[in-house]
């Protein structure tokens, strides 16, 4: 099957294109050309790489039908984040595809009641991020039901992969956070450290997707959370982190306000938007039972492999 992957050459598109290619399908990949992958496999030898800068191909009303053009029979797309994009896309691809995969997130979700959160629980979005992927999948669910459009969507929980700096127990990117439970120091969590994370390997993203086209016929239509099978809370991120290095966690705990005044205003909201949407702890029910889905990584194994990799590289200083 030909697949076009709008995107893939970033977090989840480094461990999904191999495995698409070594299932026999042929890639096509649109990139702006700006990033390689995160790291080398020989499948990226036998896929064909297409530069587009989306912005302003969309900009000229061009961008769907340059797709379309690539005929594909599939369709996943990774980098769409706005409503517009989106309904270009599918006016585009309308009769002309037969899967059409959305990478969606578990942000669509905002304010929850019950954890784990399942995927038909209603949507309360916080923030623009959260606001315009819920638009977004209630446009492509809606089509499928409207108007035959075959789309689903993953929804991805915090991603983990060799490479980049996962998120970390103070709820942000800053990798001194890890150094310094390394290290045996002090660390300052916000709150009480009870707050809930639920992180996801890129390649378990990635078996997702796979899962999703293999098992069709129960996918269209329908969003997939693609997470561990358990979350975190800080505190206990924390203590496991300090344990890989044979250390103790030193702990210290302050209420947030008091606590963004220790950290840079990035960091402050950063942390800030992981707060308020937990607990982030999300249910793959759904996914297991109607996609065969088994994540390979728990939370802590996928940061663990992410840790080790950031401390062999030099960006984490033990």
């Amino acid at each position: 099957m030909h697949i076009v992957i709008i995107g893939g050459t970033g977090h989840v598109g480094t461990y999904l294109v191999p495995r698409l290619v070594e299932a026999g399908h042929s890639l096509t990949v649109v990139t702006r050309g700006q990033r390689k992958p995160y790291s080398s496999h020989r499948a990226w030898d036998s896929v064909r790489l297409l530069t587009l800068d989306r912005a302003k191909e969309e900009q000229a009303g061009t961008f769907g039908s340059k797709i379309r053009d690539l005929q594909p029979e599939a369709v996943i797309d990774m980098i769409c984040f706005t409503l517009e994009s989106a309904q270009q896309l599918v006016e585009a691809l309308r009769g002309q595809v037969q899967y059409f995969l959305h990478c969606s997130t578990a942000w669509v979700h905002g304010y929850t009641t019950q954890i784990p959160v399942s995927e038909d629980a209603p949507r309360r979005p916080i923030g623009e991020y959260g606001l315009r992927k819920a638009a977004i999948e209630a446009y492509l669910l809606g089509e499928t039901r409207r108007s035959g459009f075959q789309a689903a969507c993953i929804l991805p929980g915090h991603i983990v992969g060799t490479g980049w700096v996962p998120l970390n127990p103070a709820g942000n990117f800053n990798p001194e956070v890890y150094a310094r439970l390394g290290r045996g120091e002090e660390v300052i969590l916000p709150n009480q450290g009870k707050e809930v994370v639920h992180h996801v390997h890129a390649d378990d993203v990635g078996q997702l997707f796979m899962k999703a086209l293999t098992h069709w016929n129960a996918a269209f239509g329908e969003s997939f959370h693609a997470v561990s099978p358990a979350a975190l809370t800080l505190q206990g991120y924390a203590e496991a982190v300090a344990g890989w290095f044979g250390q103790k966690a030193n702990l210290k705990f302050l209420p947030f306000e008091a606590w963004r005044e220790t950290v840079s205003p990035e960091d402050a909201d950063s942390t800030w938007a992981h707060l308020e949407h937990s607990p982030n702890c999300y249910s793959i029910a759904k996914a297991k039972r109607l996609l065969e889905y088994q994540p390979r990584y728990t939370s802590l194994e996928a940061i663990y492999e992410s840790v080790q990799a950031l401390a062999a590289s030099g960006v984490m200083s033990l």
